[in-house]
């Protein structure tokens, strides 16, 4: 079977799951070839011989596997990082926190010194690491197995001697007073909260914030602030920003805002506490 005749095949099983069956059975064929997009496309007519192979993925596909998973890799921010089972999967409404963090410190000259709380797959430290020309990275999570990840990815970029992969619950293990800035994509739903089918395959701890779902969120605002580190910047989901807005008001804030994503979903704040 050629490559074009497996795509058109496999895909079939696919439109219950995706919206873009055959490129994602390309995904998968470049996986196993390790081939790009664009080879396949002058290759399609070449034969193809491991069926077998490609038959597992779609049929775990098929159940509603992540596709990141399955490739054990992810785009983001126009780069192509590492993804593993057990951590969670890079969103790119999270690029909008990154964005928004280059803003602040874009005409810096002086070294930056970032806490990342909650890092993951190390998406957010590695992209400030490769953004920010003079800056220093302190990346926590309570996952040892995210944190490896995030060394990987480092690794891969080529930016791991500007960050430090800690375990950590929040600040716990975080001593450094020197700090500029804390950014967190944190568990934020609520507990009692139905995840699509995808999403279940996600690791509960990156996802579920506490039974309203903001308390995490609340935790992260309070510490930060008794640290006296200056910005802090957090995704959070669509429904939070009255509550926190409203919790917001029992600290010295300098200025805050909010933003949304592409969606028009309101996503995430900035803070700046005054001194």
């Amino acid at each position: 079977m050629t490559i074009k005749d497996c795509v058109r095949t496999y895909s079939q099983k696919l439109k219950l799951v995706t919206h873009i069956p055959a490129k994602e059975v390309e995904m998968m064929i470049g996986h196993i070839l390790d081939k790009n997009v664009i080879w396949l496309h002058l290759n399609a007519n070449a034969e193809f011989t491991q069926i077998k192979e490609l038959e597992k993925l779609v049929n775990k596909r098929a159940t509603n596997y992540p596709m990141e998973y399955l490739i054990n890799k992810a785009s983001f921010y126009g780069e192509t990082f590492l993804v593993k089972e057990g951590v969670l999967i890079p969103r790119p409404e999270t690029e909008l926190l990154i964005d928004n963090a280059i803003e602040i410190f874009k005409d810096k000259k002086e070294t930056i010194n970032i806490i990342e709380i909650g890092t993951g797959s190390g998406i957010i430290s590695v992209m400030l690491a490769l953004l920010l020309k003079n800056v220093k990275i302190i990346a926590v999570d309570i996952n040892e197995k995210a944190l490896e990840l995030a060394r990987e990815n480092a690794k891969k970029h080529k930016v791991e001697d500007k960050i430090e992969f800690r375990l950590s619950n929040l600040y716990e293990n975080v001593p450094e007073t020197d700090i500029h800035m804390t950014i967190s994509n944190p568990p934020y739903i609520a507990d009692d909260y139905k995840l699509p089918p995808n999403v279940k395959f996600e690791p509960s701890n990156a996802l579920f914030g506490g039974n309203i779902g903001d308390e995490l969120l609340k935790d992260i605002i309070k510490d930060t602030n008794e640290k006296e580190i200056p910005y802090l910047l957090c995704e959070m989901g669509y429904d939070q920003k009255k509550p926190l807005e409203d919790y917001l008001k029992s600290f010295e804030v300098k200025e805050y805002s909010f933003y949304q994503d592409y969606e028009k979903f309101d996503r995430g704040f900035t803070v700046q506490f005054k001194k």
